[in-house]
């Protein structure tokens, strides 16, 4: 897919998020061909130095989960997502990426509607059973539905938000989701998050 493609897609992406009648629901992007750029406009950047530096910087992890759409015989959606960020604050939004080669992600684009699952430091092995591809992630896993969309809000996650989809925006072999914030809360408990650094969980410390 070339730069009009993916941008034709992207506004399809807008189209469908911002019409009055829309249930939130979009069409994922086509996910052949993952490159924003061709060869030769490509930086001299090798892959593993590029991990390697930005692994320096510590992130918290979540879980993004979805209900089952319509139709969908395989149950609710969820994968473990690492790029995670607020963005705005009024109106409130969210945004994750997510790889464009992802078998996740076109369920959650139909569902329209997810959930952030804030993990905590006590959940490593949850969010590794949420990395593997194909598995029954939700197996054995305790959850409930998010107040608006039904999402899975998994128990003793410190925080969760549940969101519509807003806006997705390409960016290069990934993909930019925005969500707009329906309900948000937290749990109780200490609130210790799970942290992700140099490819390895580790959790806060405090002197």
């Amino acid at each position: 897919m070339g730069h009009a493609g993916m941008a034709a897609a992207a506004v399809r992406y807008l189209r469908s998020a911002g019409a009055p009648d829309t249930t939130g629901r979009v069409e994922p992007l086509p996910r052949p061909d993952l490159r924003a750029v061709g060869d030769d406009e490509r930086a001299p950047i090798d892959p593993a130095e590029f991990r390697r530096v930005l692994g320096n910087f510590a992130t918290g992890v979540t879980v993004v989960t979805a209900p089952a759409g319509e139709g969908e015989p395989a149950g609710p959606a969820g994968f473990a997502c690492q790029s995670f960020s607020a963005l705005s604050l009024d109106p409130p939004l969210i945004a994750f990426m997510v790889a464009r080669t992802s078998t996740t992600w076109p369920r959650i684009a139909r569902a329209g509607v997810f959930c952030v699952n804030v993990l905590g430091a006590h959940q490593g092995d949850l969010c590794r059973g949420f990395a593997v591809s194909g598995a029954d992630k939700f197996a054995g896993v305790a959850h409930d539905p998010a107040p608006v969309s039904g999402s899975p809000r998994l128990v003793g996650a410190p925080a969760w938000i549940d969101c519509t989809i807003h806006a997705v925006h390409t960016g290069g072999d990934h993909l930019i989701v925005v969500g707009r914030v329906d309900a948000l809360g937290t749990a109780d408990g200490d609130g210790t998050p799970l942290l992700f650094h140099r490819g390895r969980f580790g959790r806060l410390t405090t002197d």
